[in-house]
């Protein structure tokens, strides 16, 4: 017991103050596109979108690891583009170490041909913090474990309640049935430290592709599809990955996961989508839930692994009901989840 008290005590001062940071990645990395490239927003059908995404980490390890992202974009198909807004946050550890952005996007996009280009701007601000009272030092231990009312002798952290700039930018392509992306994140490599002492937040890059496979049934005009892909994030000298594939078949979604980093596994992922079309042709609400079975070091007996779970909204406002949307026919990034 003194033993796990001391490496947890270790361990959250470690992360809390001086280990250099990685940002969380969500399975459903679909279910929030503005979290995964600015170039995203205002991609989608209908006037204004509303996405929610939740991450639980690894339930049964001492230390909540909880991960929320809320994003609503405007398509603004006069400007061929979009605005919205982006608030993410963090609760890491036992002594939650909590992080907040809330970030503004633009985004442009061009057609030509059968292909569709976008580009997205990010920048907001992020704060980041931690509850000092929950950490537990070695002079507040004994034999019989945490001193009831033990008073540490350790400095304060000096620079608690951190608020920083950060910026990002990103790059969508879809040509025909074909999807290349590339986002990056905290261009201005912001200084995140909570002592005093440097600490440089790395940049974080992630590119992913699709292909979208039809499926000719010879009577369905909505054909199923099977759409492969991968995803990949850098941040930090490592690297990982998400392998997988979707079948989708009018407004039901199921996927199959890997991810790894190339050296070991890390989990298994079956995720599904459920599309309840309400009222007009592009008003939709989306149910999203997905399950990581961990097959890392860390046994899943042990993390109990991670679930998500995500809800969007999409919806045409009253005016704008059977204007056409200036597509050229062109597919879009939302045509592939």
């Amino acid at each position: 017991m003194k033993t796990r008290l001391f490496i947890f005590a270790i361990l959250t001062v470690c992360v809390s103050l001086g280990a250099a940071a990685q940002d969380h990645i969500y399975s459903q990395f679909y279910n929030a596109p503005n979290y995964l490239n600015p170039a995203l927003n205002g991609q989608f059908e209908g006037d204004l979108r509303l996405n929610m995404i939740y991450r639980n980490q690894w339930s049964s390890l001492p230390g909540p690891l909880n991960y929320y992202t809320f994003s609503a974009d405007l398509n603004l198909p006069a400007l061929n583009g979009g605005i919205g807004l982006m608030f993410s946050k963090s609760s890491e550890g036992t002594a939650y170490l909590n992080k907040m952005n809330l970030s503004g996007i633009y985004s442009y996009s061009v057609e030509f041909g059968n292909s569709t280009l976008s580009f997205g701007l990010q920048a907001g601000f992020t704060n980041r913090r931690i509850d000092a009272d929950k950490l537990v030092f070695l002079d507040q231990l004994n034999s019989g474990g945490i001193i009831p009312g033990g008073v540490s002798g350790a400095s304060p952290v000096e620079f608690n309640n951190k608020m920083f700039f950060d910026a990002g930018t990103g790059i969508n392509l879809v040509k025909g049935n074909f999807m290349i992306g590339l986002a990056g994140q905290h261009l201005n490599k912001p200084n995140e430290t909570l002592t005093g002492a440097t600490s440089i937040l790395p940049m974080r890059f992630n590119g992913y592709m699709s292909y979208k496979f039809e499926i000719d049934n010879g009577y369905d005009d909505n054909l199923p599809s099977v759409i492969p892909s991968v995803v990949l994030y850098r941040q930090a000298g490592i690297t990982s990955f998400s392998a997988g594939m979707q079948y989708k078949h009018r407004n039901v979604n199921v996927g199959v996961w890997y991810r790894g980093d190339g050296k070991q596994q890390d989990a298994l992922v079956i995720s599904f989508i459920f599309d309840v079309f309400t009222g007009g042709s592009n008003d939709k609400v989306r149910f999203g839930a997905s399950h990581d079975a961990t097959t890392s070091k860390l046994p899943y007996t042990k993390t109990s692994g991670t679930t998500e779970g995500a809800l969007s909204y999409e919806t045409t406002f009253q005016d704008h009901r059977g204007d056409a949307r200036n597509t050229m026919g062109n597919k879009r990034c939302y045509d592939f989840y």
